[in-house]
């Protein structure tokens, strides 16, 4: 049995630093609140760790190496993009999204409304049913930069399968 036949699992990870704002994007939902987050492009960690997971899935490097942050182009870009430029790279060709999965990890602002509007974004986005689409918020108890409302971040897992 090939590799042609194996499956193959991303894993994403990003976080960025909130500051007083008036709202920031997450999971493709703009979220009305008083953080705003540090970032070069848009700032959406659940896209950069879906964005990474995808490139991760397969060995197609990450999203620094594909979109530095250095890159005057890249600066206040729409996260989304980066997914669907990932999604047309060669090296994606030959596999399929069969699912993926969110942790968001933030104290503020709380997420609960947010989670069905951002399942459907995902599920657009990444052309699936969204019952194969998984968003899971929590927070961090107050521990640490993410429990002192200071960041948030987002890990995503994301199962490929090969094209038939």
């Amino acid at each position: 049995m090939g590799d042609a036949n194996a499956m193959r699992v991303g894993l994403g990870y990003d976080i960025h630093r909130l500051e007083p704002g008036h709202g920031f994007m997450l999971g493709g939902v703009r979220l009305a609140c008083s953080y705003g987050v540090v970032a070069h492009s848009d700032g959406d960690v659940v896209l950069h760790a879906l964005t990474d997971a995808l490139l991760g899935a397969t060995g197609a490097g990450d999203i620094g190496e594909r979109f530095p942050d250095k890159d005057q182009r890249h600066r206040g870009r729409p996260s989304h993009e980066f997914v669907r430029e990932v999604l047309a790279l060669p090296e994606l060709m030959p596999w399929r999204v069969v699912n993926l999965d969110v942790n968001i990890i933030a104290q503020q602002p709380r997420l609960d409304a947010h989670k069905p509007a951002m399942r459907v974004f995902l599920a657009e986005l990444f052309r699936l049913m969204p019952a194969r689409v998984g968003v899971k918020a929590r927070s961090n108890e107050g521990l640490d930069a993410i429990g002192a409302a200071e960041a948030i971040a987002a890990q995503a897992v994301i199962l490929l399968e090969p094209k038939r």
